[in-house]
């Protein structure tokens, strides 16, 4: 067409692709301000299928101080999972509190974007920075429950809860929401669909926490000569770190200076925290970044090295170790706030070295020797004064695959947690918009 502006154009095209939605609605759907739902569903808004709480108690009192005080950091996040129980009076709560009971939702209304709520199956309390939700007649908890950690919802309370400092989201833009709301009979399928994963999940999660309880006692056993693999008996020598260790330059490179993309890749001590492993898997594992130029001077990673954080903000994070393994070519460096440790291959055997942050004596020495107040710090040479004894090579090796057998049988639960963590998503997304039906 002539006179057309490449702006115009952009706005056909744009409009030729839009236009057309609603002739894509299937047959048995509308469209509605929600969304293309069922026919048969309704649009009502949130507050029209929930109430909110009116009026406060003072847990001072019985029978309130005797209740369960529920407050957002006893939620977890995403998994409407409760994670502490505590009484109004063990908390000493002199403010006022919420009443719920069984068939609320407990919704926490401060940092929505956490997604923290429960399902009430008792009668308690709840502080002011939550709101317990009785669902209206006919409306099902467990479908409401599901609505309010979906991912509309989500998105709706994280963007409105922007609008002030503190994000928050309060009754009149609560009010906003509108909730697509299918028939009584198919809420209730839905909310049990989500609660048989939810009881998946949670099965999976007692099994994770079972076999890590069982690795550690394994470890406290095995790493402390308590408990012998068939075959050994030697007795265990006495060493210390420095001795079994050198100790090599590593880089002091902030955060500013990494990126996706590279040459060196750069272990920074963040990342230490933030493993929950004792090995960095260089072949699977995402590590930032840094050109060559920046550490130019820094020595590269070695199979079987272990990088060890100097600084952590709590105890438990002193001397936080990686052994790596699997650099399949890779360079890597050890980068800020780390110390690097090379092992003597005849004293210290490749996949033992993770292990040596968890024996009991080594853990206490790390903390022990740590200092500062709100970081906690610890230096070279107290790392290397630490004694910690020793079984032969060939028993390390042995001892390394009986513990790394145990974390890859917790990986892979972790794994299929994970992956019902997304099919749940994925479920959510098609039941609570109506575009899988269980009817």
């Amino acid at each position: 067409m002539s006179g057309e502006t490449p702006a115009v154009r952009e706005a056909l095209a744009v409009y030729a692709t839009e236009a057309p939605e609603t002739e894509r609605v299937p047959l048995g759907y509308r469209q509605t301000e929600v969304g293309v739902i069922p026919e048969d569903w309704e649009v009502r808004p949130l507050l029209g299928t929930v109430r909110l709480p009116v009026g406060q108690v003072d847990p001072r009192i019985e029978p309130y101080k005797s209740m369960v005080l529920i407050a957002p950091d006893h939620v977890e996040s995403r998994t409407g999972r409760l994670l502490k129980k505590s009484t109004a009076s063990d908390q000493r709560a002199i403010s006022g509190k919420y009443l719920f009971s069984p068939g609320d939702i407990v919704y926490s209304k401060i940092r929505p974007y956490l997604q923290k709520a429960i399902l009430a199956d008792f009668r308690g309390l709840c502080s002011a920075d939550m709101y317990p939700l009785t669902p209206a007649e006919g409306v099902s908890p467990g479908f409401v429950f599901a609505v309010l950690l979906g991912y509309q919802f989500s998105c709706f309370a994280e963007n409105v809860s922007a609008r002030s400092g503190i994000p928050k989201i309060n009754r009149e833009e609560l009010a906003e929401y509108s909730v697509a709301l299918p028939p009584p009979s198919e809420q209730r399928a839905i909310a049990a669909a989500l609660s048989d994963v939810d009881d998946l999940i949670a099965a999976l999660d007692r099994l994770i926490a079972k076999k890590r309880a069982v690795k550690t006692a394994a470890m406290q056993q095995l790493l402390t000569a308590k408990q012998r693999l068939p075959g050994f008996s030697g007795e265990w020598e006495t060493k210390r770190l420095g001795d079994v260790f050198i100790f090599l330059s590593t880089a002091n490179n902030p955060r500013s200076d990494l990126s996706e993309h590279g040459e060196i890749g750069y272990v920074h001590y963040g990342d230490l925290h933030a493993s929950n492993s004792s090995f960095l898997d260089c072949s699977r594992s995402r590590i930032p970044h840094i050109v060559r130029g920046k550490v130019k001077d820094i020595p590269l990673l070695e199979e079987g090295d272990l990088v060890m954080a100097d600084a952590s903000e709590d105890y438990e994070g002193v001397g936080k170790s990686v052994e790596v393994r699997n650099l399949c070519g890779r360079k890597l460096v050890a980068g800020l706030h780390t110390f690097l440790l090379r092992g003597n291959k005849e004293t210290l055997a490749d996949g033992f070295k993770g292990y040596l942050q968890c024996i009991p004596s080594v853990r206490s020495a790390l903390v022990r020797f740590a200092t500062g107040i709100s970081v906690y710090g610890i230096s070279k040479n107290h790392v290397k004064g630490i004694e910690v004894e020793l079984p032969e090579v060939e028993e390390q090796r042995s001892i390394a695959t009986v513990l790394s057998d145990m974390d890859a049988e917790i990986e892979a639960l972790e794994v299929r947690r994970e992956k019902t963590r997304r099919i749940k998503q994925g479920m959510m997304q098609e039941l609570l918009t109506g575009r899988t039906r269980l009817v």
